[in-house]
């Protein structure tokens, strides 16, 4: 079989609005993607077909796909029960060009904690996006990093010129090890692939955890109920190995502020690890911390929750230390990173509400 790169696939991601949108030429179709099937292929159905070979995409937005006659089957539209058949050509189509996925250098300030010649430190601020991707195609924070670092011509987020190490979270603040050489790129990412990086996380989570100190330990892998959303799978048939510490900071009742230090870096693993052992993070809306999970039912204590969420509209969670070892000089540095007003506002809020708690 073979098969196109998908990572242009916004019509039919998950937070798209939208499969079909307005052409001058109603009639004039774009190929964007084509599979052609192997000759031992067994019947089934073609949205299950699609969806297994697409990360990331459920087989809802296939078969709205296939409503909208964006899915040909040997030059003709077919709906999402059709039964795929041995070479056969399945082809994606939609009435407009495909969008390539070009890295524009813009203008965007960057919070710099560390340059050299080798690296930079960033600090990154909570609703900035990492990196292009569906609907955000501009204003990411490789976009300024390609132009504070004068690279042009880039069309892939992985290219060494670039140097992203790791990821944040959009909704994440903190800090960002992006390399400045190709040399550089290759000790760092292996750094973080051998474990010695020092990752130190600080959140604010809901209820009260029976221990001072934990580990949190299961396979990361993305929700078959839900696709946005990544979940643990405790017998490890599937995801990927997860290992996350967690000591407690400081208590305040109905919530918790903790810190976290990742062995592994899974996507959303602080997040799913807390959700996991009964404590999500603070206003986290994937993973239902956006709700009064504990505390009271007066109206008054409801207001107080309201006001903090309308402080801190995302989860809280900041990447507050970084540690590494500099490739060049091989001199062990090690980063911290204040946590932003937003959450500060919010932990504040707390330890004020829980000394009055008390004291009643």
């Amino acid at each position: 079989m073979t098969e196109q790169n998908f990572d242009d696939m916004d019509f039919l991601a998950e937070d798209s609005d939208g499969i079909v949108v307005d052409s001058p030429d109603e009639n004039q179709k774009f190929e964007h993607y084509r599979f052609v099937a192997d000759k031992g292929q067994n019947m089934l159905r073609i949205d299950k077909f699609l969806s297994v070979r697409i990360e990331g995409i459920s087989r809802n937005r296939i078969q709205q796909a296939a409503e909208a006659d964006c899915i040909l089957v040997n030059g003709q539209s077919v709906k999402s029960n059709y039964k795929v058949k041995p070479l056969d050509v399945i082809s994606i189509v939609m009435d407009r060009p495909r969008r390539e996925l070009e890295i524009i250098p813009e203008n965007i300030p960057l919070n710099v904690v560390y340059e050299d010649d080798a690296l930079m430190v960033i600090n990154k601020p909570a609703g900035m996006v990492v990196h292009p991707g569906h609907g955000n195609y501009t204003g990411t924070l490789v976009n300024a990093v390609a132009y504070h670092l004068h690279r042009d011509n880039i069309s892939d987020i992985n290219d060494p010129r670039l140097g992203l190490v790791h990821r944040i979270d959009k909704d994440t603040s903190g800090l960002l090890l992006v390399a400045k050489t190709p040399e550089a790129k290759t000790n760092l990412s292996g750094q973080f692939f051998r474990k010695e990086t020092k990752r130190v996380y600080v959140a604010l989570v809901w209820g009260n955890p029976a221990e001072d100190h934990g580990t949190v330990e299961g396979n990361i892998g993305r929700d078959p109920n839900d696709r946005m959303r990544m979940r643990v799978f405790p017998d490890g048939e599937q995801g990927k190995a997860a290992v996350t510490h967690y000591s407690v900071l400081e208590r305040f009742g109905y919530v918790t502020l903790v810190q976290c230090r990742l062995e592994t870096g899974r996507t959303h693993q602080i997040r799913v690890h807390m959700k996991h052992i009964g404590h999500p993070l603070f206003n986290d809306e994937r993973y239902g911390g956006n709700e009064i999970l504990r505390g009271t039912r007066f109206t008054k204590y409801k207001q107080f929750i309201a006001n903090c969420f309308a402080l801190c509209p995302r989860q809280c969670l900041h990447a507050q230390t970084l540690g590494f070892v500099h490739p060049t000089t091989e001199e062990e540095l090690y980063f911290e990173s204040d946590i932003p007003e937003d959450m500060q506002s919010v932990i504040d809020k707390w330890r004020a509400y829980s000394k009055v708690d008390v004291m009643i």
